[in-house]
């Protein structure tokens, strides 16, 4: 699904920046210029963002400690 239509930015391609280690907004303007025209796509990709942050912070830090 197009996120930014003003750059034809898809969620896959906004989701791949992230697991890339892109971890900011400004970051993803730098790296694929969305938000940079009309802005309506800013909140589609900051909750892109805060989603991958909070499945981050539910993951366990080290999985092998739970295996113990």
């Amino acid at each position: 699904m197009y996120v930014c239509v003003c750059k034809a930015v898809t969620d896959s391609q906004i989701k791949n920046a992230i697991n890339e280690g892109v971890q900011s907004r400004r970051e993803l303007f730098k790296c694929l210029g969305v938000g940079g025209d009309c802005g309506k796509c800013n909140p589609h990709v900051k909750e892109l963002l805060d989603c991958h942050q909070q499945s981050l912070m539910q993951k366990p830090a080290n999985p092998s400690i739970l295996a113990a």
